[in-house]
C-alpha cells in the first residue's frame, strides 16, 4: 500500500509502505478519508512520536469501511465486514489502509459524511475528556476556550453549548470572529481589539466567570487570566502555542482552589481511550444526530496533496478541520 512519508527536508511524499497485518484483537480499515490535526505538524516537525507499535507516517483520526476483522475482534465487536466506520489511531492514518484494535473503532453517526466522520474520532474525544473528564464541566457551567477558529474548538464550543454551558473564546480579529459566528460561542474575543485577562474580569464581575479553560495557547495570555476565574475552576492545559513560558500568582491558585490540569489523548492508555470513544458514542452521538453536533470541515485535498492541506493549518486559514479524501 502507499502512505504519506516525511523526507529528510521535511517535505512530504506519497510512497510505498508495508501493508498492515490484522491482529487477532484489530479490523482493517479501508481508508476513505484522514483529517489533520496540529499533532501531526508537530509529528512532521520531529517534536511528537508516534507511539510504540504504531506506524511511523502521521494521522490520528480516520473513517471507512472494514475490510478484515481478527477472531477476538469478531467476537467481542458489533462490527462485521463492509462496516463503515470511524477510527481514533496512535498514527498512521495517512495512508491506503490501517490495522486498528477493535475498541478504538466507532461507528459511524447518522447523517454524517464519510469525511465528516474521519473528522470525528481524535477532535472530539480530546473534547470530550477535557470538558467531562478533566474538567467536570456541568450544565449552567462557563467555559473558557482559546483558539476559537481552530479544528478543536470548532467541536469544543458546540459540544459545551448543547450540554448546557456558556462559552467564551477568542480569535485573532474581527474575520476570525465573523467565521465562527456558526459556532454560537456566547462571548468572542477578539484579540486585535482587546485582551482576554480584561475580558475575563469584566465577566467575572459580573457573575460569569470561568468554570473550566481549554489552553492550546499558553505564554503570558494563561498567567494573566487565572486571576480572574470562578473560585475552583479548572485550567486544562493541551499545548503551548504562544509559548511555553509564563507567570503565575502562586496565592491566587491556591486560596481560590484553581487546579491547573495537563493534558494530552495520545499519550493515554488504550483502555482509557476505549471509555472515552464508549462515551462518546453513548453521550455525543444522539446529539450528533440530532444535529445539535456536527463537525466542522473547513477543506479537503486529495491525500496526494497532504503537504498543500497541512499548510493550510501552518498559515492559520482553517475555521474548522481539513481533510484528506483517498
Amino acid at each position: 500500500m502507499k502512505a504519506i512519508l516525511i523526507n529528510g527536508d521535511f517535505s512530504l511524499r506519497w510512497d510505498d509502505v508495508p501493508d498492515p497485518v490484522c491482529g487477532k484483537d484489530e479490523c482493517i480499515i479501508k481508508i476513505e478519508a484522514a483529517a489533520l490535526n496540529r499533532a501531526d505538524l508537530m509529528q512532521r516537525e520531529g517534536d511528537y512520536p508516534p507511539p510504540p507499535g504504531c506506524p511511523e507516517w502521521m494521522g490520528l483520526e480516520v473513517a471507512g469501511n472494514i475490510v478484515e476483522i481478527g477472531p477476538e475482534a469478531a467476537e467481542k465487536s458489533p462490527f462485521r465486514i463492509g462496516d463503515k466506520v470511524c477510527a481514533l489511531l496512535g498514527g498512521g492514518g495517512y495512508a491506503e489502509y490501517i490495522n486498528v484494535r477493535y475498541d478504538m473503532i466507532m461507528p459511524v453517526p447518522k447523517n454524517c459524511s464519510i469525511v465528516e466522520a474521519a473528522a470525528i474520532p481524535e477532535a472530539f474525544a480530546t473534547a470530550y475528556l477535557n470538558l467531562f473528564i478533566e474538567g467536570g464541566l456541568k450544565k449552567g457551567d462557563t467555559l473558557l476556550m482559546h483558539a476559537g477558529a481552530s479544528g478543536l474548538a470548532s467541536v469544543v464550543i458546540p459540544m459545551a453549548k448543547a450540554f448546557g454551558a456558556r462559552v467564551i473564546t477568542s480569535v485573532r480579529n474581527e474575520k476570525k470572529a465573523r467565521a465562527i459566528e456558526a459556532l454560537n460561542a456566547d462571548v468572542v474575543i477578539d484579540l486585535s481589539k482587546e485582551k482576554t485577562s480584561d475580558v475575563l474580569k469584566k465577566e467575572l464581575e459580573a457573575g460569569h466567570g470561568v468554570d473550566v479553560a481549554i489552553d492550546c495557547l499558553g505564554g503570558d495570555f494563561m498567567g494573566k487570566c487565572l486571576p480572574y476565574l470562578n473560585r475552583g475552576a479548572r485550567w486544562i492545559m493541551i499545548a503551548a502555542l504562544a509559548g511555553t513560558k509564563t507567570e503565575i500568582d502562586l496565592k491566587n491558585v491556591y486560596v481560590r482552589n484553581v487546579r491547573i490540569i495537563g493534558s494530552t489523548l495520545r499519550s493515554r492508555a488504550p483502555e482509557m481511550k476505549a471509555y472515552i470513544l464508549s462515551e462518546l458514542v453513548k453521550n455525543v452521538f444522539p446529539k450528533i444526530e440530532e444535529g445539535k453536533i456536527k463537525p466542522t470541515v473547513y477543506k479537503t485535498f486529495p491525500i496526494t496533496e497532504a503537504e498543500a492541506a497541512q499548510n493550510v493549518l501552518y498559515r492559520g486559514e482553517n475555521v474548522g478541520k481539513v481533510v484528506l479524501t483517498l
